[in-house]
């Protein structure tokens, strides 16, 4: 959902998001350990901002879908990139348990605008990820209504919107964790 992201991993910009399940069990909190199955080998890391769904719909507009969050939080997309590109696909090198590390806090939507929120990732203090949500070519409002057409959205999903350059994936100059 970033341009510059996009590039560094030679997928083509699109106006339609990239869709993909992890499941409740990948879920665990900041500071909390991230277990690597021993036969992975190229562990990464992906923050993104996360969006929490305050009641179910299904099928809304961008302008309802506004009103259908209730809040956001960090979220990081641990993936297994080897697993990833041996599959062709995200599912399971994205799906072990604990690799969604998310929190500790969700801002509630009255809160906060989203348009400009700063997203940083820093790995031994060195930063390897720093954007902004204005650089997502897929709005929030957008990303909801467009996920409420495929499937009904529930109250207390959570929804990883994209993130932005910097991974280790395709960066010779970033190793994996």
């Amino acid at each position: 959902n970033y341009p510059k992201h996009a590039k560094e991993q030679n997928y083509v910009s699109t106006k339609e998001p990239v869709i993909f399940i992890k499941p409740r069990t990948t879920l665990c909190g900041t500071g909390s350990d991230i277990r690597c199955p021993n036969f992975v080998k190229q562990l990464d890391y992906e923050i993104e901002l996360a969006v929490i769904i305050g009641k179910t719909c299904k099928n809304v507009d961008e302008t309802s879908a506004k009103h259908c969050i209730f809040g956001y939080m960090i979220f990081n997309d641990v993936s297994a990139r080897d697993i990833q590109m041996h599959d062709k696909q995200f599912t399971r090198g994205k799906s072990f348990d604990t690799f969604a590390p998310c929190g500790p806090w969700i801002t509630s939507a009255d809160e906060i605008d989203i348009e400009n929120l700063q997203l940083t990732t820093r790995i031994n203090g060195e930063i390897r990820q720093n954007s902004y949500t204005k650089n997502m070519f897929i709005k929030i409002p957008s990303i909801v209504s467009k996920l409420s057409k495929v499937m009904t959205l529930e109250k207390g999903d959570i929804i990883a919107t994209g993130t932005p350059e910097g991974v280790a994936l395709n960066n010779p100059d970033i190793p994996f964790l």
